[in-house]
């Protein structure tokens, strides 16, 4: 199911801390970036932070800027964007400022953790997720049941390290402060665990005052039927290359990207690419990558259009070039429909070969353009 766009947002000294271990909060930021940090929870439909940060900041989590609240409600939105925490055991602070300021409330628990916070009496919608918390559920919940496409996380470090983890975040925006901390006993942004994010890719880097803010994004395929934040970017990247296609009234426009387990783009194509008037995406792009690479064994291939299971035009369809290569994950945004196949199923093929296939049909709808044409529209 969809989930919504997690972006988060720290920021650490030099090495790599969030805090000390004196009775204040170390401010990190300045003026500067303060105010950048209002003007992204303007931008975005929910704040989440985890419990360990309302019990150690007690933050209201507001938007400041009256202009930008103002915006807000001329767009149709609350002035506030939602609030959410994480909580497995409902323990918290019936007095803090989060449940007393800004606008709607929503905590995440456990089963047992929805007992406790409903007898404390915690001014917030309490959603049990189960006998343990799920990152997965509760991303699918706030999409589904609040609406929320954008979800800014502000921390902590526990949280973070959990949705980096887990392959969850979609971007991550971090603040350098011009400073030490040296204390091994403070709180680190990161923890230690097994990232599903690969090699990140910097988006940008700029000065925000006397600090530095830099954005990534993550680039490693996700592993199975669970699509990675990275997925939705390389299969975004080939809808792009569809569009490149010379178009045909006899042919689909396809774009397809083959990319490493950590991230690595190992190649590209498009239908109809160079002087070819029949190749595919998938045999375009296969081409160009070493047949004895052994990166193609985890490699994920993203096709804008389901890979064909039957052609006129090659011996071999494309969901048998991909299993050839040794490729056993393919993610794509639209199945193949009738027009020039019937009955095709290219995910069989591929299922039968023992790969798995992921479908996001968020793309659909620019895998499809390039094609109108040929659906009628």
């Amino acid at each position: 199911m969809p989930h919504p766009y997690v972006l988060l947002s720290a920021a650490v000294s030099l090495d790599g801390y969030l805090d000390d271990t004196g009775p204040e909060r170390l401010l990190l930021s300045g003026p500067a970036d303060f105010d950048r940090v209002d003007e992204v929870r303007a931008s975005v439909d929910a704040i989440l932070v985890g419990a360990g940060t309302i019990r150690a900041d007690n933050p209201r989590l507001l938007v400041n800027s009256p202009g930008r609240r103002a915006a807000r409600l001329a767009e149709g939105r609350a002035e506030y964007p939602l609030k959410v925490t994480v909580s497995g055991s409902g323990d918290l602070d019936p007095a803090a400022r989060f449940w007393h300021t800004g606008g709607e409330k929503v905590l995440y628990t456990t089963d047992k953790g929805a007992e406790r916070a409903h007898a404390l009496g915690l001014a917030a919608d309490v959603v049990p997720l189960g006998a343990e918390l799920d990152w997965r559920r509760l991303l699918e919940h706030l999409h589904a049941e609040r609406g929320v496409r954008r979800l800014m996380v502000e921390g902590g470090g526990t949280v973070h390290t959990q949705l980096l983890t887990e392959g969850l975040a979609d971007e991550l925006q971090l603040v350098l402060a011009p400073l030490f901390v040296g204390d091994p006993k403070a709180p680190r942004l990161f923890g230690p665990g097994s990232y599903q994010g690969g090699r990140l890719r910097m988006v940008e880097t700029r000065p925000v005052g006397d600090v530095v803010l830099t954005r990534y994004e993550p680039t490693a395929p996700g592993t199975g039927p669970l699509p990675s934040a990275a997925d939705h970017h390389w299969l975004a990247l080939a809808c792009e290359l569809a569009a490149e296609c010379p178009p045909s009234q006899t042919a689909f426009s396809v774009g397809a990207v083959v990319v490493a387990a950590d991230g690595t783009e190992l190649a590209r194509g498009h239908s109809r690419e160079g002087t070819d008037p029949v190749v595919h995406a998938e045999e375009a792009a296969l081409a160009k990558v070493d047949p004895t690479d052994p990166r193609l064994v985890t490699a994920t291939v993203y096709s804008s259009l389901e890979p064909c299971a039957r052609r006129a035009s090659r011996p071999a369809p494309c969901a048998r070039l991909v299993l050839d290569a040794g490729v056993r994950r393919v993610v794509t945004a639209w199945r193949e429909p009738d027009t020039f196949v019937a009955g095709a199923d290219g995910s069989g093929v591929l299922a039968g070969g023992g790969a798995t296939v992921v479908v996001l049909p968020e793309h659909e709808d620019r895998a499809k353009a390039p094609n109108g044409h040929l659906l009628g529209r």
